[in-house]
């Protein structure tokens, strides 16, 4: 396995990894303008980017994800619930769906709570153990904080969806899974994000503070400490839609 991460603009994480010796890999929330980057990172490596995807409809950038997937042939993927909301075609990826990149493979997970479609991706690399080995948690859970929940303003609602699908979903993994997350420090996809750009799930366990809370103090937390909201959410939303 090839594994590259990108810090690109207002402290997003991008991702880009695969298969080195069936030379095919996947692109992960590419930011606009950072197109170039995957399709050297792509020559270096000799491999074909075969997806691109996005971990939802972001809000605080506008994404590269279609663009790359345009440039390169790739497929653009988003969580099925996009189906009548985005105004483009895009490969529609379910919860539990297996996604294979060579030697390498990805599990789909709904994780609802940032934003309705939010998913993270469970990855392993079947040369060295079918166990995972890392989970890409987009802006669901971060290094030392959570993902805000107001974007689909329904705070409280939403927060309380975070909590179950980060207790449920993520912290059931095993504790040496490696934590590689949608945004460090500076984002404002989140409050209390730690500048670390990765972490464990053991590690996480025991020292984010949010996750020690009881559910009730999670959603009080979580909702009393939202970040303002980017200045052009709205034309970015817009934007990755398609409108």
């Amino acid at each position: 396995m090839f594994f590259r991460q990108l810090l690109a603009k207002d402290a997003t994480l991008s991702y880009f990894f695969g298969c080195g010796s069936c030379h095919v890999g996947v692109a992960v929330d590419p930011v606009l303008g950072d197109e170039d980057w995957f399709i050297n990172e792509a020559a270096k490596q000799d491999v074909k980017i075969t997806h691109v995807i996005d971990t939802h409809v972001h809000a605080d950038h506008y994404t590269g994800g279609r663009a790359l997937a345009d440039l390169t042939g790739a497929a653009y993927c988003l969580h099925e619930s996009n189906v009548g909301r985005a105004k483009y075609p895009f490969e529609a990826l379910k919860d539990g769906q297996r996604i294979e990149i060579g030697n390498v493979f990805i599990n789909v997970l709904h994780t609802p709570g940032h934003t309705p479609d939010s998913i993270c991706l469970l990855v392993a690399d079947k040369r060295r153990a079918e166990t995972p080995w890392f989970v890409l948690t987009g802006d669901t859970l971060f290094v030392g904080s959570a993902g805000r929940p107001d974007l689909a303003g329904k705070e409280a609602e939403m927060a309380a969806q975070i909590y179950d699908t980060v207790h449920q979903r993520l912290l059931t993994l095993p504790s040496e899974v490696e934590i590689y997350p949608g945004h460090t420090s500076g984002s404002a996809c989140g409050a209390g994000i730690s500048g670390k750009p990765m972490s464990t799930i053991g590690f996480e366990k025991r020292w984010n503070p949010m996750l020690s809370l009881s559910r009730d103090e999670f959603i009080a937390k979580l909702t009393e400490s939202i970040p303002p909201r980017p200045a052009e959410m709205d034309r970015m939303v817009a934007f990755n839609l398609g409108n």
